[in-house]
This record gives structure tokens, C-alpha cells and sequence, in this order.
């Protein structure tokens, strides 16, 4: 499930912005909640990982590698994000350290913090072969 539309910028090994159009049409609204549709904050914090992934596999570097959820820290939900909104999400690279390593991220909304969080991941290979 991709949860990223488009890259906005993208400084790679630094940071980008990632945009996700949130629409009706996503197949999770029917579900959560019928008749109030709300994005799960699970996917929130996936749509912000995603675009972390950008940062590294934009560099030639990491070509064939996949980063792997490994701690998820100091997450915070602050508003709802519902069908319409644009949800906005900045993410930096705090470091890296051989196949590990932490993003700060924060997603926001008409420029107001809807969540924020930190992110420790693993590089593996792409393929298990």
C-alpha cells in the first residue's frame, strides 16, 4: 500500500517531504469509521516511514536494500486526518550507522501537526535469494 503520492523535495541522505492526497476512495475509510471516516494512525505513521525510505533509497548506495521498522518512538497524534486534507510529511535523517538507522519525522495538515514521531530501521536485501 503505497501512502506516499509524490515527493515535494529531497535532499538525499538528509531529508525530503513527502505529500499524501487523502481521499474518500481509500480503501481503509469504510471500515474506520463507518460513517466518520478517520485515517488510522498505524497508516499515518506508515505514510511518514515511506517517505523516510526515500531519503535513502534515493542514493545509489542503497540500491536492492529495503529499511525495516525496527523501534518506533515518541509517537504523537494531535488531529485527525480525514478524506480531503493533504497531509504533509517531513522527514530528516538523524543518523546512520552501518545498515541501522533513526529518522525524526513530522505530518501535518494546513500547517498544523496532525502527528510526529521517531523511527529506528534496518537495511536488508530486497530479495531473501
Amino acid at each position: 500500500m503505497l501512502l506516499v503520492d509524490r515527493i515535494e523535495q529531497l535532499e538525499p541522505g538528509k531529508s525530503c517531504v513527502g505529500i499524501k492526497n487523502v481521499t474518500i476512495n481509500e480503501p481503509f475509510f469504510p471500515g474506520h469509521y463507518p460513517g466518520l471516516p478517520i485515517m488510522p494512525g498505524v497508516l499515518i505513521i506508515e505514510a511518514m516511514a515511506q517517505a523516510g525510505a526515500v531519503i535513502l533509497l534515493a542514493d545509489e548506495h542503497f540500491r536492492g536494500l529495503v529499511p525495516i521498522i525496527g523501534n518506533v518512538d515518541e509517537v504523537k497524534f494531535r488531529r485527525q486526518v480525514v478524506p480531503g486534507d493533504q497531509l504533509r510529511t517531513r522527514v530528516e535523517l538523524l543518523w546512520m550507522r552501518s545498515s541501522i538507522g533513526r529518522i525524526k519525522c513530522e505530518a501535518t495538515v494546513d500547517g498544523e501537526t496532525a502527528a510526529s514521531m521517531e523511527l529506528t530501521f534496518k537495511l536488508v536485501k530486497a530479495s531473501r535469494e
